[in-house]
């Protein structure tokens, strides 16, 4: 019960239950050597406010001349430190370089009575860089009192600590974010003792530490001010306890400085292809200006908050957002131990957003992994070689399974594009059945007789019917269904009624093959001028219909309109006016198609129109 209550609701990092924060230990797979490097932010890269234009600082030496910095890049010891950096080594001062190729001096003269290993060193006496590099490369492992930089990267530390406690049930662990610690705090591994200070109720009597919050980039800027101690109100519904964050300063600006469909800010974009001279371009710099001077002049007033914050957490993309925060005159310093980065995706600078990432860092992670479970398994992966699963091979067909398969594509290329006469002959020429069945099976249509149906090919049903005589009442296991069943269209089924009526009733049961009664051409041809002549008696009804309708509404505006002397030109514009309306409240509703109907019904009613005044003259 006592583990259920404590896992009840979310843990604050600075508000850990007693119980719970007293009995808390680091997990033990938990690293805790205190000569691992500290975080570096990724967002933020380091600025030496003193660095020059002639100045390396690779090497740390400030050149006096331009000429003289050119000679420095061509020396062997800038080129000795950009090997090292590429190792993730640190680099060495131009004594430290002399003094490593005085023992490699000596210990190539005195490599005479050395093995065949160390023999190589002296091959390369003449390159006394190369042969530095290859010695540091073979002492490396046994190296290890040399010193190691702060910033050496390795496979990289978890971003979360992980502690356990009796108190938890089995295989649960609270994760804490390892950027809530100051670099001290990390380099001693003191992670217990500084939750302890870290409580709310360790600063009783104390004034209250807060934090820094802030994210720019793509014109969006966000920053806030939270205090750790926590602001305390009811929840509605059940007058419980809610813990919120207490924010003592927030701010969120945005400024348009971002080509849109491009990406990339207007500096980014002039730097690489030259400076725009559009509209666009011209509001984009001078909006970048603006929003530098009012990120400035907001943490210039928020110095004394700045100065007394326990961390700084900063999100800045692009070199631009970074040189806003910390460049020349900004109020915060890059190479401030309190400074961090996000240690989790974030999304756009908001303040809500903001809000987000608080409740993110400040509330323990629960883990239910079983860590030893892990690590048997993994062990298990290392000393069980990989076996890499062999694919089947492909079944090798047979000549006859080969010729069907080609048959099959064939004639449902044929079926397809209803080439009947070439179905026909198809089947001649490879002696296949009328009846054939595909391969591989088709489950839908697995007959020719089938597939034309399905496919809407009248032709090449009636020709495989009465031609070939194809079984119109074969069914499969798969296909219940006889071919007409898959008639989509009535040319189909007609096509099957034809063939009962050309074939006979003894040749198949047509009943069980479910084609209807039997039609003859000569009925097909008499039903289609019955349609033919139906459908143009409704046409001609229909037109005399409209012109009736026509001839009452002309002599409807005939008997209302008066012509007025010196308005005509008025008239006649009101009178096209409601000709056009009323052709558009005729169109109102229609197809395309009915629309050109009555279009090419418009232009016959004026030529007849025409023709009857020519012959009343």
């Amino acid at each position: 019960m006592v583990q259920e209550d404590i896992l009840k609701r979310s843990i604050y990092v600075y508000d850990i239950p007693t119980t719970l924060l007293s009995t808390l230990i680091p997990r033990a797979d938990t690293p805790t050597n205190p000569t691992e490097p500290l975080d570096i932010p990724s967002s933020i890269a380091p600025h030496d406010p003193e660095a020059t234009a002639t100045s390396c600082t690779l090497c740390s030496i400030n050149s006096k001349t331009v000429a003289d910095q050119r000679t420095h890049v061509r020396s062997d010891v800038h080129r000795f430190n950009l090997k090292r950096k590429i190792r993730s080594q640190p680099a060495v001062s131009e004594a430290e370089f002399e003094g490593m190729l005085e023992s490699l001096n000596e210990s190539i003269s005195g490599s005479d009575s050395s093995s065949d290993d160390d023999g190589g060193l002296a091959d390369n006496a003449a390159d006394p860089l190369a042969a530095l590099l290859k010695r540091q490369t073979i002492l490396a492992p046994d190296d290890v009192d040399a010193p190691q930089s702060s910033a050496t990267k390795g496979p990289g530390k978890a971003p979360l600590m992980w502690f356990t406690s009796p108190l938890l049930p089995p295989s649960t662990s609270l994760g804490v974010y390892r950027g809530l610690f100051s670099n001290t705090e990390q380099a001693d591994a003191s992670y217990l003792s500084a939750l302890h200070s870290k409580q709310i109720s360790a600063h009783a009597n104390e004034k209250v530490p807060h934090i820094f919050l802030c994210m720019i980039g793509g014109g969006h800027f966000a920053a806030m001010i939270v205090s750790l101690a926590p602001k305390i109100s009811k929840r509605h519904t059940t007058g419980a306890d809610e813990r919120q964050p207490a924010v003592i300063a927030h701010k969120t600006f945005h400024r348009y400085t971002t080509r849109r469909k491009q990406g990339g800010a207007q500096s980014t974009n002039d730097t690489a292809k030259g400076v725009a001279n559009s509209a666009g371009a011209q509001i984009r710099r001078y909006n970048e200006q603006a929003l530098a001077a009012e990120i400035r002049e907001l943490l210039s007033e928020w110095k004394e908050y700045l100065d007394t914050a326990e961390l700084l957490f900063v999100r800045a993309t692009g070199t631009a957002n970074r040189r806003i925060l910390f460049g020349q005159g900004a109020p915060m310093r890059s190479n401030d131990p309190r400074v961090r980065g996000f240690p989790f995706t974030t999304r756009r600078a908001t303040q809500s957003e903001l809000t987000r990432c608080f409740v993110e860092l400040t509330r323990m992670k629960i883990s239910r992994i079983d860590t030893s479970a892990l690590a048997a398994l993994d062990s298990q992966s290392v000393e069980a070689p990989a076996i890499k699963p062999t694919k089947p091979a492909p079944p090798k067909l047979t000549k006859e399974e080969e010729a069907a398969i080609l048959h099959s594509t064939q004639l449902t290329a044929l079926i397809r594009r209803s080439k009947a006469p070439a179905v026909l002959s198809y089947l001649t020429t490879n002696s296949l059945s009328p009846d054939y069945t595909f391969t591989p099976p088709n489950i839908h249509t697995p007959t020719l007789l089938h597939l034309a149906a399905s496919s809407n090919s009248p032709p090449v049903v009636l020709a495989l019917l009465t031609k070939s005589h194809a079984n119109p009442t074969l069914t499969t296991s798969s296909q219940p269904k006889p071919p007409f069943e898959l008639s989509g269209d009535r040319a189909t089924r007609d096509a099957f009624r034809l063939a009962r009526a050309e074939l006979g009733e003894a040749v198949w049961d047509w009943v069980a093959a479910g084609v209807p009664t039997p039609l003859t051409k000569a009925e097909v041809a008499s039903r289609e001028q019955r349609e033919k002549e139906l459908e143009s008696k409704e046409e001609k009804d229909r037109r005399k219909k409209e012109v009736e309708r026509l001839k009452l509404e002309e002599a409807e505006h005939r008997a209302t309109s008066r012509p007025q002397a010196g308005r005509g030109g008025r008239n006649l514009g009101a009178s096209v006016q409601m000709v056009l309306g009323r052709r558009e409240e005729d169109e109102r509703g229609l197809t395309q198609e009915g629309r050109m109907r009555l279009e090419r019904e418009r232009r016959a009613r004026a030529a007849e129109e025409r023709i009857r005044k020519l012959q009343g003259q």
